[in-house]
């Protein structure tokens, strides 16, 4: 090629020519890739500073997904906790139902209602987790959010324990105890005898019967406690057949009364089965010995048997009409009443005891068993009832059974001062979440607006004006064609020469 010689005006367009394809090679590259710095060969400064920039931006970007796990494990805690809330007050309305009631039953029900709900809380609380993380767990899931690329701005969320719901440092709630049920029993049996004392009245002195005399001794036994009246007009003595038959029913388990056309008196006794009772009179005072009556001989005496269902109340001793029973648990809360008549049966109690929620019973050869899943007590307006011997002073029917958590005011008032504190732990508890969520989202907008500026700021750098690109391009484009012209004509001006050869 160095042989051919070229004018210089064709140099110089073909100078100008290279010189434009070559910026319309930049142009094009930069329409293409919308960058007008592609590597450091194009602008060493703006493109290292433009990667410093975007290289931030990249580690920003990557902690934006930890802060977004850290929003979704702190907002798995506080729905946790808005559950728990709601389930602690369903407890407080439980206590409340619970202090509303003096059923000792009632509140033993509300007792195990109460714990059942201790137990949906500490499940609810080991349910809350988010990847592995829960924050209602205690020690071992606190959680770390890292705010910028070297992690010297963080945010670290303590966790609470909720999984146990008696830990003094969390809802301090324990469960409270059911209490255990118990057994119990009585009995009914009853016997009749009569003393014959011919042609006295009610009125008339004991001493007017021929075996009688002022000073002799009566003796009531049921086998092992003597009750002993002497016949007289002193004091504390009996003198009448009146005073005789209200001496003998003023013993607890018997009931006398007094026939003036038959002339007798009726004992009935309501002593524990196969008691017997004996009556007698001695001769200390000059009489002659009898059975209690009036004629002489050994003592009267009468042996109780046990009553069937059927039986009537009114053939112990131990019942009579117009007496009331009353059960009552171990609060004193009546659960029921039976008002005794002529007709009331053995079955009649047994049926009553059975209908009351809580208590149950079975009869079986006179004897009633009793089983309470709280305590409860069987009474009496009469004296006599559950007399089985002389020596019982109280007739109640007790079954005492283990006490419930809830069986008294006092300790439900205590519950309730636990609940509130519990549920101030759980205010306190949202609040502090509530803090950290709020923390971690404005820094998460944050750090999504600091990413945008630096890329932002990156792209000034780099990126291509696209209108200027294609401004500069249709220049680049007529200039080229300009210069094609150009050389056309410097060409055409050295052709001219040829025609002095024609």
């Amino acid at each position: 090629m160095g042989d051919i010689v070229l004018s210089s005006a064709v140099r110089e367009n073909l100078l100008s020519l290279k010189g434009t394809a070559k910026l319309q090679s930049t142009t094009q590259n930069r329409l293409a890739t919308g960058l007008k710095v592609n590597s450091a060969l194009d602008n060493p400064n703006s493109f290292f500073t433009a990667a410093g920039l975007n290289d931030r931006a990249s580690d920003l970007s990557s902690l934006l997904d930890n802060m977004g796990q850290g929003v979704q494990t702190i907002r798995a805690a506080d729905d946790g906790i808005t559950a728990i809330t709601q389930l602690v007050e369903s407890a407080k309305a439980i206590a409340n139902q619970a202090l509303q009631t003096q059923s000792e039953f009632q509140r033993k029900a509300h007792t195990e209602q109460y714990n059942d709900i201790l137990e949906q809380i500490e499940d609810l609380a080991r349910d809350s987790d988010y990847k592995g993380k829960n924050l209602l767990a205690g020690l071992g899931n606190e959680l770390q959010v890292i705010f910028n690329e070297d992690s010297t701005s963080n945010l670290k969320i303590d966790p609470v324990d909720f999984t146990d719901t008696s830990l003094s440092n969390g809802l301090a709630l324990s469960d409270l105890e059911t209490g255990a049920g118990a057994t119990s029993s009585f009995s009914f049996a009853g016997a009749s005898t009569t003393l014959d004392l011919p042609t006295l009245q009610a009125s008339s002195k004991l001493s007017e019967l021929g075996t009688w005399a002022d000073g002799d001794i009566i003796t009531v036994t049921d086998g092992t406690t003597p009750t002993t009246f002497t016949v007289g007009s002193g004091v504390g003595e009996i003198e009448t057949v009146q005073d005789y038959v209200n001496a003998l029913d003023g013993i607890q388990g018997l009931k006398a009364t007094f026939d003036e056309t038959t002339d007798q008196i009726t004992i009935v006794s309501g002593l524990g089965p196969s008691v017997t009772l004996s009556i007698s009179k001695d001769n200390t005072g000059g009489g002659t010995a009898t059975g209690g009556g009036g004629t002489a001989g050994a003592a009267t005496t009468s042996t109780t048997t046990a009553m069937t269902a059927a039986a009537k109340l009114t053939s112990s001793g131990g019942y009579d009409v117009g007496d009331v029973l009353y059960i009552t648990d171990g609060n004193g809360f009546e659960a029921a009443a039976l008002e005794v008549d002529k007709n009331t049966t053995v079955s009649d109690v047994v049926s009553l005891v059975k209908s009351i929620k809580g208590l149950d019973a079975n009869f079986s050869s006179g004897s009633v068993s009793l089983e309470g899943d709280v305590s409860w007590n069987i009474t009496s307006s009469s004296k006599d009832f559950n007399i089985d011997a002389f020596a019982t002073t109280d007739g109640t029917v007790k079954l005492t059974a283990t006490d419930s958590g809830f069986k008294d005011d006092t300790d439900i008032e205590r519950v309730l001062k636990a609940i509130n504190a519990a549920l101030d732990e759980l205010r306190s508890a949202a609040s502090n979440f509530g803090t950290a969520l709020s923390t971690v989202e404005i820094r998460t907008d944050f750090t999504e607006e600091l990413i945008n500026t630096l890329e932002v700021g990156a792209g000034a750098l780099t990126i291509a004006d696209m209108n200027e690109e294609g401004a500069n391009m249709l220049a680049l484009q007529t200039r080229q064609q300009l210069s094609s012209t150009a050389l056309s004509l410097a060409n055409q001006a050295e052709q001219s020469v040829l025609s002095l050869f024609g």
